[in-house]
């Protein structure tokens, strides 16, 4: 792969909770416990939620163009919590600028 284009941002992704419960099991498929980290800057991060990155790539394509998180509904400018679309797992997303 040969990336030709420097990215502006960099993306944390942590998991914050997973069901009601807070148990992995008979919850998220994929296996996401409380806790997890993921980073990236473009593409989807290693062992994260395909069907969760639909969500989380507008998202991130926000903040690159230069969006106010907040206007989502984020705690902060580059800050924003968001649910998995079978409404299971509380994700975190954190930008920033590089």
């Amino acid at each position: 792969m040969k990336n030709w284009y420097t990215e502006e941002y960099c993306f944390k992704i942590t998991v914050m909770s997973v069901g009601a419960d807070n148990v992995t099991e008979n919850h998220c498929r994929n296996g996401h416990e409380a806790g997890d980290k993921f980073y990236c800057e473009y593409g989807c991060p290693g062992g994260f939620c395909s069907k969760s990155m639909a969500k989380l790539f507008p998202l991130m394509e926000v903040v690159r163009a230069g969006g106010d998180l907040r206007n989502l509904g984020g705690s902060e400018e580059r800050v924003m919590e968001f649910c998995c679309p079978d409404g299971v797992v509380i994700f975190r997303l954190e930008a920033e600028r590089k």
